[in-house]
């Protein structure tokens, strides 16, 4: 459960639970009038973290959040490099 400072310092927009940790989530929340999104994690109730990012920062995250979930290269796979 959010404080009611939380809710007010932003538009919550979801949890993400952790696979292996009791009691730990990534909480995302929207700013809009800073232009912004800030992701926190939790420890039941209290937030251990934050981490703010502009709008050109969720697209990298985004990229990076979809790379991860592509296998790895094989060994000797061209690499998109120009040889």
């Amino acid at each position: 459960m959010e404080s009611p400072a939380a809710v007010r310092a932003g538009v919550p927009t979801g949890v993400v639970r952790d696979a292996d940790r009791p009691g730990r989530a990534l909480r995302v929340s929207a700013h809009p009038d800073a232009g912004r999104v800030v992701l926190s994690t939790w420890q039941d109730l209290s937030c251990v973290s934050t981490v703010r990012l502009d709008r050109a920062e969720v697209v990298e995250l985004l990229g990076a959040l979809g790379a991860a979930l592509l296998p790895p290269p094989a060994p000797g796979a061209h690499q998109g490099t120009t040889p």
